[in-house]
């Protein structure tokens, strides 16, 4: 049981991803942005399904096939995995409730997230619209927890974004560590408002409404604010929705800055917008200016720092 520790962020992966040499040629895909630079602040759970239920290294591959309206898993010498790669997946997210996200070997019939090549049963043909048989366990059983596939966390959107719900995640699961309660469920809910928005504005409004009354059933309507935040923010904030955030930030600090300052701040993010600059020119100048004219309620922003600064997740959005 890899149960919830508050002081480390647990994210499941792919033994392969990690270095270790478990596929079926003996091999492996290591990911140098998750074994060099994720590592740094996460803990791994490697795990590899395939070896899990007893195949070994090397083996025949397995390929996903389309039968009777079903998609099975079956090696190359026709042994059909299905039910098993199932029944480790159902076992190991039952032992998953500690952890805040999980990174994903992409295209495999047993850990791909999506677009796994599933062939027709008659061998002729085949299309991208699989998912691997344990990642689908996985998911199923924990909705909330952030997925990804190594080969996307090579776009810089995607990446940020992954590791954005990561330690969204763990932080509501700190929340739930020392207690919910109605105030720090609104509290929690003020600190992710430009997050929010930045993401989808709709969402922030929503979930205002939703725990604007927590007078009753205060636990079903938590349930149902996590499930709407994490929604949210796995929809790709444009820069069109960044923009409208950083302007309303910028809001705050009209009556602190001279005139040339505000003129540097607005030309910043209309650089930003227009695709010149990085996300991170206008968050660092807002963050400095912060610094210069504290305000408590900008301090608990969690857009402004919505994971560490040594990723260097913003440089490349």
């Amino acid at each position: 049981m890899y149960k919830f520790d508050p002081q480390v962020i647990k994210l499941g992966i792919s033994g392969c991803l990690v270095g270790q040499k478990v596929r079926f040629d003996g091999g492996h895909k290591r990911s140098d942005f998750c074994t060099e630079q994720l590592a740094q602040f996460v803990e791994f759970v490697p795990v590899c399904p395939e070896m899990a239920i007893g195949l070994g290294t090397p083996r025949p591959s397995i390929r996903l096939i389309g039968a009777e309206g079903e998609v099975i898993a079956q090696t190359a010498k026709g042994q059909d995995v299905t039910q098993a790669l199932r029944d480790y997946g159902r076992d190991m997210a039952a032992k998953f409730e500690g952890l805040s996200g999980y990174v994903l070997c992409a295209k495999s019939p047993s850990c791909g997230m999506e677009r796994v090549r599933v062939y027709h049963e008659s061998g002729k043909g085949n299309a991208k619209e699989g998912v691997g048989i344990y990642a689908a366990e996985i998911m199923q059983a924990l909705p909330l927890l952030p997925c990804e596939e190594d080969g996307r966390l090579n776009d810089p959107i995607l990446r940020e974004n992954f590791v954005t719900r990561v330690y969204t995640l763990h932080d509501w699961q700190c929340l739930l560590h020392r207690g919910l309660t109605p105030s720090r469920l609104i509290a929690f809910h003020s600190r992710y408002k430009y997050l929010l928005m930045a993401h989808h504005r709709d969402s922030y409004q929503e979930l205002g409404r939703l725990i604007s009354d927590l007078s009753e059933n205060p636990q079903q309507k938590a349930e149902q604010y996590i499930q709407g935040l994490m929604s949210a923010l796995q929809k790709r904030a444009s820069r069109k929705g960044h923009t409208n955030v950083l302007q309303h930030l910028q809001g705050y600090f009209k009556r602190q800055l001279t005139s040339r300052q505000r003129q540097e701040l607005a030309h910043t993010i209309h650089q930003y917008r227009e695709g010149i600059l990085p996300l991170l020119a206008p968050i660092t100048l807002l963050r400095h200016y912060l610094e210069e004219h504290p305000n408590d309620y900008l301090r608990q922003q969690v857009y402004l720092d919505p994971h560490p600064e040594a990723l260097r997740l913003r440089y490349g959005i």
